[in-house]
């Protein structure tokens, strides 16, 4: 008993140094009055849109309020409910945690960016199929939600905004397996083999985000992406406890991320008219750098690259109100100070809920066990990693195959199947992965890339895993990520 309590102390503590750290960074033509046209005119077909949160939990509370800023900036725009599709598992507005019931903010000044955002696909009906099929206009492939979808014709044009935790390889969804880069591709060369749009833009917010495209988004397509990382590093949440500016005292959470607010905070002051794809991807890769710090990452940019000369307004619609303000670099936001590492924010959270609850408290117990939790989670799967390619590769050459980085250009894995097949092996002996445990991928993608099996992945996890720990990060009650 007297070892357990202290294993668990240790992991407390550990975390605790990590949060100290982290607190310590203080330091020219006019839409028409119905607001419905230019959705419609000649030269852009329809405007359609999804948006995707991939996350729950209220630690994730910046995902969500990302989805539903972007909702507001393209109503304001002129797109119609009806051609705006939004996924989000919704259990943010009420959550018992938020302070302000049925409001979500984007910024620590912003206004309640939730109302309004139609409920099409939430809870249970957050799926990579249901989203695949929303893209494709396949009613028929859709299980639950508001049965809303991309019904578009070849004139039309889409945006894609995605926010969430990611992986080489791999975007979180909340309530089943991942969205694999290699499935999400395929679905975008089956809409264009369609004839189904006319030009596609996709905005991803995830760590790792330029692995779902580096090697696997071919040209030609009519279509444009961008990322808030490279294929190699995290992306940033924003506006969070002790960052500047904060988030009002009485969150304990961070309210965006780094890459979502730019694109999203520069569009709110602009005539998106007069404003190009390339102009914004410039100034978002600048604020989302901050000041190439350790505390930023490199936006990039994939696909048909010269759509980018494009207006916004031909994806976005542009609010009225701004018809006057005309984009230059001197008239956007500043960036934020320290952003936070988009795989440390749950345990940020965590700590402020813990400083912050009277002493002796249940809330006070509860965070300090939320918190433990999480790091035992975090060190049991970074271990049995470590020690499944010690295993399959020997002691000295285990850490360089799982660390392998191949070269710009080329996709994750070979075979996306073999690396499915050997992450529902390692859940079954060593548990979920979860949202920090999707950092790992890169290191399975080379076990796959290695000519290992999934016999020999099974007998390596079986003798690195003897047992996980018994709490909801690696539980898995939501089922395989694969």
């Amino acid at each position: 008993m007297m070892m357990i309590r202290y294993v668990a102390g240790a992991l407390f503590l550990t975390a605790l140094s990590i949060l100290t750290v982290a607190e310590g960074r203080h330091d020219f033509i006019k839409l028409p009055s119905d607001g419905t046209a230019g959705a419609d005119d000649d030269s852009v077909g329809t405007r359609w849109a999804v948006l995707l949160a991939g996350s729950s939990g209220y630690w994730n509370y910046r995902h969500q309020a990302d989805i539903c800023h972007a909702y507001q900036i393209l109503r304001k725009g002129g797109l119609k409910d009806e051609n705006i599709i939004v996924f989000m598992y919704d259990d943010i507005a009420y959550n018992v945690e938020n302070p302000r019931p049925g409001v979500l903010i984007n910024s620590p000044h912003g206004e309640d960016v939730y109302k309004g955002v139609p409920k099409d696909y939430v809870g249970n009906d957050v799926t990579p199929n249901n989203f695949y099929a929303v893209l494709l206009g396949n009613k028929t492939a859709l299980t639950g939600g508001s049965g809303k979808v991309v019904d578009s014709g070849p004139n039309d044009h889409i945006f894609v905004f995605y926010s969430d935790h990611g992986g080489p390889g791999v975007l979180g969804m909340p309530t089943s397996h991942y969205i694999y880069a290699n499935d999400l591709i395929e679905v975008l060369i089956k809409k264009h083999a369609s004839g189904t749009y006319k030009k596609l833009v996709f905005y991803l917010e995830a760590c790792e985000a330029g692995s779902i495209f580096e090697g696997l988004l071919p040209k030609g397509l009519n279509i444009y992406a961008t990322t808030a990382s490279n294929a190699e590093e995290s992306s940033w949440g924003t506006y969070c406890p002790g960052d500047y500016p904060s988030p009002p005292p009485e969150y304990e959470t961070c309210l965006g991320d780094l890459y979502s607010i730019a694109w999203m905070e520069d569009s709110d002051i602009h005539n998106l008219r007069t404003e190009t794809l390339s102009q914004q991807y410039e100034l978002v890769k600048k604020r989302t750098a901050n000041e190439n710090s350790y505390y930023g990452s490199h936006v990039m940019q994939y696909g048909d690259v010269k759509l980018n000369a494009e207006s916004l307004f031909t994806y976005l619609g542009t609010d009225p109100a701004n018809d006057n303000l005309t984009f230059v670099d001197e008239n956007s936001p500043l960036p934020s100070s320290k952003p936070v590492n988009q795989r440390d924010a749950d345990l940020l959270h965590f700590w402020h809920k813990f400083r912050k609850a009277p002493e002796g408290s249940d809330r006070k117990f509860a965070a300090q066990k939320q918190l433990s939790e999480a790091m035992a989670h975090r060190t049991h799967v970074d271990s049995s990693i470590k020690l499944i390619g010690k295993l399959l590769f020997g002691i000295d050459k285990g850490p360089q195959m799982l660390k392998a980085m191949r070269p710009s250009g080329q996709p994750l894995v070979d075979d996306w199947d073999c690396l499915k097949s050997l992450v529902r092996t390692f859940e079954t002996h060593c548990g979920s992965l979860s949202q920090y445990g999707m950092k790992h991928m890169r290191s399975i993608a080379n076990i796959c890339n290695a000519g290992v099996q999934r016999e020999q992945m099974a007998e390596a996890s079986g003798q690195a895993c003897t047992s996980f720990p018994s709490n909801s990060w690696s539980s898995l009650h939501r089922g395989f990520s694969a």
